[in-house]
């Protein structure tokens, strides 16, 4: 899913005046299958996003199951890390044909990680520690995410992150029948349609702390190559810390086990990866010496 928080945006040659009784305002963006709007409510007025999904052939048929699996999942949330669902809404023809769907969900003022990524390294970990405290209340109402990568993470101007995109959650122990996620931050057992767990999303977000400390992207199964003989050597990947030796060595280690390739390796939980970052912020920002910040800095710059 692309970044949708970009206020204005022409998207596309054509913007509908008018969506289920929503006043369209502007375009946010594309995802797969979708076009992301600002929407006004049309009884109180207050501003919304609306994900919206046409039926063009019967393929797509799957984008508007996603709409519903998304919905049925986030209009249950209320950690403020999660983005809520308020309502979906759906047309049928007279025969009960869906012809299009909508998503309507609160707006979050805030550009994707991979759009606008924090340019210190404490604010960078304060993002990783906002979205693992948010994926642990996802799973501990049983769920797990299954796509988090850099572009499922907004943050606003105030450094509040909101986690987005739902259409892939399901619940802890589920067993997909295809491959879903994103090649890049994809988990091991999910190339391998094997049960998936909060570990996980551990290796998703893993992955994503990889990129943004690094700006690479760490192999997985499925960009290696695809076969039944295909594996990772852990032991091979450059660490954080080789690529960017401003990245300090517990980091490095912390999102190397995060994405290690057997599952049982990795922190049991969203909480302890959150506990781990928290302490080597605290003691980054009343220990480290502004060298070492200084060298983030001029990293990302």
């Amino acid at each position: 899913m692309s970044s949708y928080n970009v206020p204005h945006s022409d998207v596309g040659s054509h913007i509908p005046s008018e969506l289920f009784g929503y006043e369209v305002i502007s375009t946010l963006g594309k995802g797969a299958g979708s076009v992301i709007y600002v929407v006004a409510d049309p009884v109180g007025r207050q501003l919304r996003a609306l994900k919206h999904v046409q039926r063009i052939d019967d393929k797509d048929i799957r984008f508007v199951e996603q709409l519903e699996a998304e919905f049925e999942v986030s209009r249950q949330f209320r950690h403020s890390g999660l983005r809520r669902t308020l309502d979906l809404k759906i047309n049928r023809t007279l025969l009960r044909k869906v012809t299009d769907a909508a998503l309507v969900m609160e707006l979050f003022d805030g550009a994707a990680l991979d759009v606008n990524p924090p340019k210190t390294l404490p604010s960078m970990m304060n993002v990783f520690i906002q979205t693992a405290r948010a994926l642990q209340a996802l799973h501990e109402m049983g769920y797990v995410h299954c796509d988090l990568k850099p572009n499922n993470i907004l943050i606003s101007t105030g450094g509040e992150v909101k986690v987005i995109d739902f259409g892939q959650t399901c619940r802890i122990g589920t067993v997909k029948e295809r491959i879903q996620g994103t090649p890049d931050y994809i988990s091991p057992e999910q190339v391998k349609c094997e049960p998936v767990t909060p570990r996980t999303d551990v290796f998703n977000l893993g992955a994503t702390m990889y990129w943004g400390l690094t700006g690479r992207k760490i192999p997985t199964l499925f960009t290696i190559k695809r076969t039944e003989n295909s594996f990772l050597v852990d032991s091979a990947i450059a660490s954080p810390q080789e690529l960017n030796p401003s990245v300090p060595e517990p980091l490095s280690n912390l999102i190397m086990d995060c994405c290690r390739t057997r599952i049982d390796k990795r922190p049991a939980d969203m909480d302890e990866v959150a506990r781990r970052l928290e302490v080597m912020l605290y003691a980054m920002t009343h220990h480290a010496s502004s060298a070492q910040a200084a060298n983030f800095a001029a990293y990302v710059a």
